[in-house]
């Protein structure tokens, strides 16, 4: 029987969100229960970024469990890309080309999961020709579950999640990262901190993209940013910030497609004055020719 003839499988987007969140639940379990047993470490991109046989092994069990219902959907993982931001934009861009990808980070903070620090996260997010429709992040050390469906809001632990009030640099919380990739991102980002640090309440670097996204959305944090990130570190969270009615944009300010790996995710409210800063710093990460 060829293609045309087939009948499409119709699920509702209910069944999509439903199997992220089981997904992530399940391996969040897993990865938990294998707290303080890592032996077997490998570095990855630098000494810095980390890779163990447990993101391995919840990639695995994540990518059962999604193909078990939809065989035909295409999965990019954190763990299935060689290391490096140009083997990661060409993972993004063949993958593109299907009509529905999941874009999946096993451990979202290795490190952190590495040295027994609580904060590392699973991230799950399905893209349905190249928009986010769902975002799942689940923090195992909390047992805090953070969902998104485009249109229809997002939760944590079933109550909508609402960005921050801050309407100033001054009264904000802001978080960042220090990037693996040292030579690029690492000095970058550090310009962009060392000219926030003054402006902003203050500075966090909790080590998880994903968690500190999810934590903008939840009204935790008042921005995030970051240079050098990848798809599986963003997507799910950038669903989750807009749909709390929050921004998403790189550093420039332009709108967050898929891509995008130069990050600023806010409250909305402050959205403007964080970028402009990082432009003045010239920490975007573009050049600024």
């Amino acid at each position: 029987m060829d293609d045309k003839n087939k009948v499409p499988y119709v699920v509702s987007s209910k069944s999509y969100t439903a199997v992220a969140i089981n997904a992530a639940a399940k391996a969040g379990e897993w990865i938990k229960s294998r707290l303080g047993t890592v032996k077997e470490l490998n570095t990855k991109y630098s000494a810095q970024d980390l890779v163990t046989e447990v993101d391995k092994g919840a990639e695995q069990m994540i990518r059962k469990l999604i193909l078990t219902h939809f065989p035909d959907h295409a999965i990019l993982g954190e763990e299935g890309v060689e290391p490096g931001p140009k083997a990661s934009a060409q993972a993004l861009e063949e993958t593109l080309k299907e009509e529905y990808v999941w874009i999946v980070d096993p451990v979202d903070g290795t490190t952190n999961y590495v040295h027994g620090f609580p904060f590392y996260s699973i991230s799950i997010a399905l893209a349905h020709k190249g928009e986010i429709i769902v975002g799942v992040i689940y923090d195992p050390s909390r047992d805090e579950l953070f969902v998104a469906e485009k249109g229809k809001g997002a939760y944590v632990h079933g109550k909508p999640t609402v960005v921050s009030g801050e309407v100033t640099l001054e009264t904000s919380l802001i978080a960042t990262g220090f990037p693996a990739d040292q030579t690029f991102a690492l000095p970058i980002n550090m310009a962009g901190l060392q000219h926030l640090a003054p402006q902003v309440r203050n500075i966090r670097s909790g080590g998880s993209a994903a968690l500190h996204m999810a934590y903008v959305a939840a009204g935790r944090l008042t921005g995030f940013w970051e240079i050098g990130l990848n798809a599986w570190d963003l997507a799910a969270g950038a669903l989750l910030v807009t749909e709390s009615g929050g921004t998403v944009s790189d550093t420039t300010g332009r709108p967050y497609e898929l891509s995008v790996r130069h990050i600023v995710a806010s409250n909305g409210a402050i959205h403007s004055q964080l970028v402009n800063a990082l432009q003045i710093a010239d920490a975007t990460g573009y050049d600024s020719h």
